[in-house]
């Protein structure tokens, strides 16, 4: 690293808040997202607790451009890192726990598996659909998760979160506005928690259903791929996967990225990918299907940084 650009980050570290949690300089990313690309993060912070992040947000520099990374199961980051600071939530937000025969308070790292199997072993149901979503609450609640007709917004009673300040909010799905696979959540908030509403159920029949869509996504997506999920929001009146297919993109691929062969709306990490082939093959098969039939894909999975 040049010695001038070492002095800024120096300089930009003494900035920050004392604070109880881990701050790593130069942190690389690659490895803590789903797809294994990327560039290193400028500032990597991981908040001790609630309390500490609150403290962090309410006591950082003006204008100090931060992000929210969780476990990077919908997003690419980009081949130039991500200037600023990238706040990982960990220990102090994966808590679940049920508190009746019907609700579960889930923090926003949990993963959305594990949230879904604590509501089974409490006699929880309506909240298997969860099983079928990668990744950790907080994104699900970011972008109105959803798998197998069920919804975030169908179970959220209120979702916690920070705002820019600090402060503490409690947000009721209409504060949201949920719409498909998208809220109005506000940029520079950062969610720390739920409550989920579920219904009494008999815990080895919400067993078996958890099993059944475990078993239908290992069938028919590469869940064992270093894949992103979905990459492609479905169009009204149409499924991306079919879109793309039909556009003869299933198995097409850039450098190390490749369309799934088992689902076409998944790209994948062959093994020697980086960000950019990533993202020129989602940009291409946006292309290619909209030649064919004049739909315009939107993008599902998130990519930021440089």
């Amino acid at each position: 690293m040049p010695m001038a650009a070492q002095q800024d980050h120096n300089e930009l570290l003494d900035r920050l808040p004392r604070v109880r949690g881990k701050i790593r300089l130069h942190a690389d990313l690659s490895k803590g997202n789903w797809f294994q690309v990327g560039g290193p993060a400028e500032i990597l912070f991981r908040p001790e607790d609630e309390e500490d992040l609150a403290y962090f947000l309410e006591n950082k520099p003006e204008n100090l451009p931060y992000m929210v990374l969780g476990v990077g199961s919908n997003l690419i980051i980009r081949d130039g890192g991500i200037d600023g600071v990238v706040i990982r939530l960990g220990r102090g937000f994966v808590q679940c726990h049920a508190l009746d025969s019907s609700r579960i308070k889930v923090g926003a790292a949990c993963l959305s598996f594990n949230a879904a199997t604590i509501a089974q072993q409490n006699g929880i149901a309506g909240l298997e659909f969860l099983t079928g979503i990668p990744g950790s609450i907080g994104g699900v609640l970011r972008m109105n998760g959803g798998a197998y007709g069920s919804e975030i917004k169908d179970v959220l009673v209120e979702a916690y979160a920070l705002d820019p300040q600090g402060k503490r909010c409690v947000l009721k799905p209409q504060h949201l506005h949920y719409r498909y696979r998208h809220s109005d959540f506000p940029e520079g908030w950062i969610f720390t928690g739920a409550l989920l509403q579920g219904t009494e159920g008999d815990p080895e029949v919400i067993a078996a259903r958890i099993d059944e869509i475990s078993k239908a996504r290992e069938s028919t997506q590469p869940i064992r791929a270093k894949t992103g999920g979905s990459t492609f929001k479905n169009p009204e009146g149409h499924k991306a996967w079919q879109l793309i297919d039909a556009a003869g993109c299933r198995g097409l691929s850039i450098g190390g990225a490749q369309i799934s062969e088992k689902h076409c709306n998944f790209m994948i990490n062959t093994g020697n990918a980086v960000a950019s082939d990533l993202e020129k093959l989602g940009e291409e098969v946006i292309k290619r299907v909209f030649a064919h039939s004049g739909v315009m894909l939107e993008w599902e999975i998130k990519r930021v940084g440089k």
